[in-house]
């Protein structure tokens, strides 16, 4: 039976290494050492890629390029969403120009949220956090139901050079809904490659691994439309999914799995003592046999987010292990650190609202 990646589904990847072998996907680790001052470059957190060599390339040479990413306005904006903000922000240090997307008709299609509520969130739960966390506001943004005609109409050319079959070998079960989301994704990630918004040139997509049906089938399109665009295909890289706080998935729809950036900070503290960690039973079992820290929701809160020095890090996870630093200990320290960055974050989105209106104020619609 042929293995599929479901972007709409809710199943977890189990195994990383698996996508490599399985769909082509290849290891982000000869890029490492070059991109260390990323966190989730330097932790292995972003993992993969697909042609990420043009984008080093292009940042090594200093020639153009850009990133393009979308958000879904579906929901709160919590520590999940914050990985990707910061990939979007470390990539227009680097010089890329940034293309950021609503993806308000998804939205509606796939989950029934009105284009008024999708606008709504995201300006209110996504853009005025990405502000506050550094992007400035040379960014283009667009919501998918309201843009510019060439967008539009590179997305009904991309339909002549693709099957019904084709598309149901890469999704599985279709529906009409489906296949116009999967056409319009392809021309949020190839439109900043047409000569209106610049032209040919390497394009970046950082996704979790549940977006690469997406990826694999814009690729292909990008190919098939070379006599009519010159398509450079687009690269893409892929990072690993951070895990809900009490295990599993991190979902907009359960705030018990998740920190959203404008929660009360006594409130994101309570979350935190509540979360699942890999500790054992009792405390005394925890100084014999030490930790888990690979199954633990508080590490992968410091991982992710909270703390920046490796070698700080590799001594909460030397001490978990070694049983020396018990569960309450460690919840203690993280729950003050979440404590500490909202406070300070929230602040700074007040400040943020001022940008995203100069945002808003530069998107151009037809």
């Amino acid at each position: 039976m042929e293995k599929r990646i479901d972007p709409w589904g809710l199943d977890e990847v189990e195994d990383y290494r698996n996508l490599f072998d399985e769909f082509g996907i290849e290891s982000f680790e000869r890029f490492r050492e070059k991109l260390s001052d990323n966190r989730y470059i330097r932790r292995g957190i972003v993992f993969g890629h697909r042609d990420f060599g043009r984008i080093m390339q292009s940042i090594e040479e200093k020639k153009r390029f850009a990133m393009m990413t979308g958000l879904m306005p579906s929901g709160r904006f919590h520590f999940g969403h914050k990985m990707v903000a910061e990939q979007i922000i470390y990539y227009q240090k680097l010089g890329a120009e940034i293309f950021l997307c609503s993806a308000d008709l998804e939205a509606y299609l796939m989950r029934g949220i009105s284009p008024q509520d999708s606008r709504r969130i995201a300006l209110e739960e996504y853009l005025t956090n990405y502000v506050a966390l550094g992007l400035t506001d040379e960014v283009n943004f667009w919501y998918q139901t309201d843009y510019v005609l060439p967008y539009y109409q590179l997305r009904d050319m991309l339909s002549a050079k693709v099957t019904f079959n084709e598309l149901k070998g890469i999704y599985g079960e279709l529906s009409t809904g489906k296949i116009l989301s999967v056409l319009t994704q392809a021309a949020d990630i190839l439109h900043p490659q047409l000569l209106s918004f610049g032209g040919p040139r390497a394009t970046v997509v950082p996704v979790g691994a549940d977006q690469d049906p997406h990826l694999r089938l814009t690729r292909d399109l990008a190919s098939r439309f070379q006599a009519e665009f010159k398509f450079v295909l687009p690269s893409s890289t892929y990072h690993k999914f951070m895990r809900g706080l009490q295990g599993g998935k991190m979902s907009s729809s359960d705030p018990r799995s998740y920190i959203a950036l404008t929660d009360e900070p006594m409130e994101a503290k309570e979350k935190v003592m509540r979360a699942k960690t890999g500790g054992r039973a009792t405390a005394e079992e925890q100084k014999k046999m030490g930790g888990v820290p690979e199954d633990c929701m508080v590490y992968d809160l410091l991982l992710y987010h909270l703390i920046d020095d490796d070698s700080e890090l590799e001594k909460v996870y030397g001490d978990c292990r070694s049983g020396s630093l018990i569960c309450g200990e460690c919840k203690k320290k993280c729950a003050e650190l979440v404590v500490d960055f909202l406070r300070e974050h929230q602040k700074k989105r007040e400040k943020a609202k001022a940008v995203v209106e100069r945002i808003l104020e530069k998107k151009v619609t037809q």
